[in-house]
C-alpha cells in the first residue's frame, strides 16, 4: 500500500503548522522543499535540529528532499565543473547530507531547461532538432548519478513541464542510458500533461519495471496553444478521469512507496492551505 503525504510548504512554510495540519488528516509522509525562510539544503544546524525534533514529535517520515537542483539551467550554457554546475552539485551534496540526517531515501533533481525538440529525422534533424541537447544532458547528469552511487542514495529526476525530461518516456530513456539503480523518476503526471503524455496508461506503462521512485499528485487544466496552466482541486482537472485507473494500477502492482499531494492549488481569494483542504479528502479516497 502506498504511503500518503504532502509537500509541506504547500500547506505552510511554518513547518510545525504544516505538520499539525498533516496530522489532522493522518498523513505520515512529509516531503521537504521549503521550511521557514530556507530551501532544503540551506538550513543551518539549529534549523535542521529543530526539523528533526518536529518530525519525531509528529511521527513523520520524509520520503523525499526536494530542491530545484539543475532547474532552469540551460544545457547549452553549462559545462561540468563550471560555476553554475558546481553550485548545483554542491547543493545536491548538501541535500544528500540532509536526507541522511532525517532518514530520507530520495533526493530530487530537475533536468535543466527544456529544449523543445530533441529527436527527429527525415529533415527534422536539420531544421527542428536541438542537436546535441540530449547528449549534453547526459554529460551534465553523469556527475550527479555518480555522486548518488558514491553516497548510497537515490536521486529522482522530476518530470517537469519546463525541463528536458518532461515525460515518463524520456525519464525511462535517461535511466536506461545510465543503468544505475540509484537513478529513478519522480513522476508528476500533472506536469507531463503539458507535453501531451497521458498519465494512464501511457505514462504509467513507461514506469513499470522499477523506474518509479516517487510520485507527486496534483490536478491541472492545461491549454498548450495559450501557454496557460490552471491548478485545480484534485479530481476537477485533466487528472480527474484518470485518477481511479492510475490508483488501481498502482495497487495491482503493489506500489508501496510514497505519494505526495503537491498542494499548489489556491482557490480564488483563498490560501494554499485552503487548496490542500479542498483536495486532501479526494487524495486519500483514491490512493489510500
Amino acid at each position: 500500500m502506498a504511503k500518503l503525504g504532502v509537500i509541506t510548504d504547500g500547506i505552510s512554510r511554518e513547518f510545525e503548522h504544516a505538520l499539525e495540519v498533516m496530522s489532522e488528516f493522518d498523513l505520515t509522509q512529509a516531503e521537504l522543499q521549503f521550511l521557514w525562510d530556507k530551501e532544503v539544503g540551506d538550513l543551518d544546524d539549529a534549523q535542521l535540529a529543530k526539523a528533526q525534533s518536529l518530525l519525531a514529535q509528529y511521527k513523520m517520515e520524509v520520503p523525499c528532499i526536494s530542491r530545484h537542483i539543475f532547474g532552469g539551467v540551460g544545457v547549452g550554457d553549462t559545462e561540468v565543473g563550471d560555476a553554475v554546475h558546481t553550485k548545483h552539485m554542491d547543493a545536491l551534496g548538501r541535500c544528500i547530507d540532509m536526507a541522511k540526517a532525517v532518514g530520507c531515501p530520495i533526493v530530487r533533481t530537475m533536468s535543466f531547461r527544456k529544449e523543445m525538440i530533441l529527436f527527429g529525422d527525415q529533415g527534422s534533424e536539420v531544421w527542428n532538432v536541438s542537436n546535441g541537447a540530449w547528449d549534453k544532458l547526459l554529460t551534465l547528469m553523469a556527475p550527479a548519478v555518480q555522486l548518488a552511487e558514491d553516497r548510497d542514495i537515490t536521486i529522482a529526476v522530476e518530470t517537469g513541464n519546463n525541463a528536458m525530461v518532461t515525460s515518463c518516456y524520456l525519464g525511462r530513456k535517461l535511466i536506461d542510458h545510465f543503468g544505475s539503480q540509484r537513478l529513478k523518476i519522480l513522476w508528476d503526471p500533472g506536469n507531463s500533461f503539458y507535453c501531451n503524455e497521458e498519465a494512464y496508461p501511457d505514462g504509467y506503462e513507461s514506469l513499470r519495471g522499477g523506474y518509479l521512485g516517487h510520485l507527486h499528485m496534483k490536478d491541472v487544466a492545461a491549454d498548450i496553444p495559450k501557454a496557460f496552466v490552471q491548478q485545480r482541486e484534485l479530481g476537477h482537472g485533466q487528472m480527474g478521469s484518470r485518477l481511479s485507473d492510475l490508483a488501481d494500477a498502482m495497487k495491482a502492482d503493489s506500489y508501496s512507496g510514497a505519494i505526495s499531494l503537491e498542494s499548489v492549488y489556491r482557490p480564488i481569494g483563498g490560501t494554499f492551505e485552503d487548496g490542500f483542504r479542498a483536495s486532501v479528502s479526494k487524495f486519500k479516497e483514491v490512493f489510500g
